[in-house]
């Protein structure tokens, strides 16, 4: 199954992004690969897929494709807006090298392989997604490390992701197959106006062999949504409870 969509969108990214890499920049725009990935994706998340299964459905789609010239503006336009947008919200390492503080892990050894961790946080007074937030993700006490630079830990939620936040974490080496594993966790949060927030989770894992199908972007582990007060009003919510 192919999404003919994001083929467009990652060429029309990439498109763009060569001509500001080759000098064709008067707004001063970041190219680092990760802003050329957070376009794609803000492009994606805004536009229908639309899929194909066959060589008769990409005949189709080819000649719907004509009658749809408006759609490849559509994307060329959110493409615009998204890399507008992502400049205005530069993450911290936005010049930082793709594989910087990336962390290797020789294939053949068993590993833990620990799901993507999703979260949202929110003001527990009016429940709007905050921003200019820091989030850490802990165990034992330390930093957890992420799979490679492209991922932070601390990481600063901006405007732009509507208080969404991910972590990565790195693959934890195993002394055999088939071991499970149950990791205990700590979210610590802190943000201007707001008492500090402390979530403990665990995350039971399997020992495996690295491998290239074995991606823990497609393993999700889903937080509870996370809310922060001003310093006296969690208080004043328990007590009404």
């Amino acid at each position: 199954m192919l999404n003919t969509v994001k083929s467009k969108v990652v060429s029309e990214v990439n498109e763009i992004f060569d001509r500001l890499q080759q000098g064709k920049n008067p707004n001063n725009y970041c190219t680092c690969n990760q802003c050329r990935l957070d376009v794609a994706c803000y492009v994606l998340n805004r536009t229908p897929p639309h899929y194909i299964v066959s060589h008769r459905g990409a005949t189709r789609a080819q000649i719907d494709g004509f009658e749809r010239q408006q759609h490849a503006a559509d994307i060329s336009t959110l493409v615009q807006e998204g890399l507008k947008k992502i400049n205005e919200n530069l993450r911290p390492h936005s010049h930082q090298k793709e594989n910087e503080a990336a962390v290797h892990i020789d294939s053949s050894l068993p590993v833990f392989i620990v799901p993507t961790i999703l979260g949202r946080i929110f003001n527990g007074n009016n429940f709007e997604p905050l921003s200019d937030v820091n989030a850490e993700l802990l165990y034992d006490g330390e930093l957890v490390k992420m799979k490679d630079g492209n991922w932070r830990n601390p990481l600063n939620i901006v405007s732009i992701v509507e208080g969404n936040f991910s972590f990565w974490p790195a693959p934890v080496k195993a002394s055999g197959l088939d071991i499970e594993e149950t990791f205990h966790y700590t979210i610590r949060v802190t943000a201007k106006d707001f008492e500090p927030l402390t979530h403990f989770f665990k995350i039971p894992v399997k020992s495996e062999i690295l491998s290239a199908d074995s991606s823990a972007l497609d393993r999700k582990f889903k937080l509870p949504d996370l809310h922060m007060f001003p310093p006296g009003e969690a208080e004043k919510n328990d007590s009404l409870d």
